[in-house]
């Protein structure tokens, strides 16, 4: 029933950031909005896989194919613009029910290292795959005119669409067998459940999701190259998950918005950047096991029981 009540505040908390967005004129801060929005949307279909226990570290290439397809969609083909955006969530989607049918019967680290070597493998086939420009990537990926001037918006809104029904899964029956799986799964087992097919569900899921976040990388920046689909692509999203917090939706996003907005000021300390940006998410992790929304958690809680005490 709380989970109910949320929505209608959910609902409103996403009209109102599209609705920020379109007051948005500042180029810089259209780039920050397109960065924090595709960011976010990444951290949380990350997330969404480790509602069944698994850390997915393929979520990269699953961007880059969404982003790729997209790419050839609108360059190679010419298709229409709204077929090439929802083309790179379904390709995406796609390869993640053939690759998680075949790796989800493995668990936690085996499962990583596959992801991980997944994802390299993918990498390298786009930089030597010369129809799709090799290490030098794709150009000339643009969206329609008209699309410029509400770019920020239209990227938030895709983005947040998304979220918005990752999470309505979540708190769905549904979403509640992929919890059910992750805490024990013999369980789950003994009660008839079909746990590869519950789990591959859930990936391709996360994976469309992703899909999509890489036909939004690639219309925003007009150009993608192998190198941006990189296991610190995955590495990234989690640390977004990891300093948000991860009891919850709101934690990646959270996260995300902080990362992100570091990082882009960051961009003025020169060579240090990295040691800067690396430094804060070594911190944050240190001192917030439970992310940023966590540590908001118990504050609240910290001031209902102190107000409590007070009235009694």
């Amino acid at each position: 029933m709380a989970d109910t009540l949320r929505l209608p505040y959910c609902a409103a908390g996403i009209a109102a950031a599209i609705g920020a967005s379109l007051l948005v004129s500042d180029p810089y801060v259209a780039s920050v909005v397109n960065l924090v929005s595709i960011a976010a949307l990444i951290a949380v279909s990350l997330r969404f896989v480790m509602l069944i226990g698994e850390l997915n570290f393929a979520t990269a290439a699953f961007v880059g194919i969404g982003a790729y397809t997209t790419g050839s969609v609108l360059t190679i083909w010419d298709w229409p613009f709204g077929i090439a955006m929802i083309s790179g969530g379904i390709a995406a989607a796609a390869v993640s029910v053939v690759f998680g049918y075949v790796t989800l019967r493995t668990k936690g680290p085996y499962f990583l290292l596959i992801g991980f070597a997944f994802t390299e493998a993918v990498r390298i086939i786009y930089s030597k795959s010369m129809g799709l420009g090799g290490n030098s990537g794709m150009v000339g990926i643009f969206p329609p005119i008209a699309f410029d001037p509400w770019m920020p918006t239209f990227v938030m809104s895709i983005a947040a669409l998304l979220i918005f029904v990752l999470y309505v899964i979540e708190k769905s029956d549904f979403g509640k067998i992929f919890t059910a799986i992750r805490d024990n799964e013999d369980v789950a087992r003994t009660v008839g459940l079909n746990i590869l097919f519950v789990k591959v569900a859930c990936f391709a899921i996360a994976s469309f999701a992703a899909g999509v976040a890489g036909s939004l990388h690639a219309v925003v920046n007009n150009v993608i190259s192998p190198g941006d689909f990189s296991f610190l692509l995955a590495a990234f999203a989690l640390a977004y998950v990891k300093v948000g917090g991860e009891d919850n939706i709101v934690g990646p996003i959270v996260g995300a918005i902080l990362l992100v907005v570091l990082g882009s000021y960051a961009l003025g300390l020169g060579g240090h950047e990295h040691i800067f940006y690396g430094a804060a998410i070594v911190l944050a992790v240190l001192l917030m096991p439970e992310g940023v929304t966590g540590l908001l958690h118990k504050g609240r809680d910290f001031v209902m029981a102190r107000g409590k005490r007070n009235a009694d």
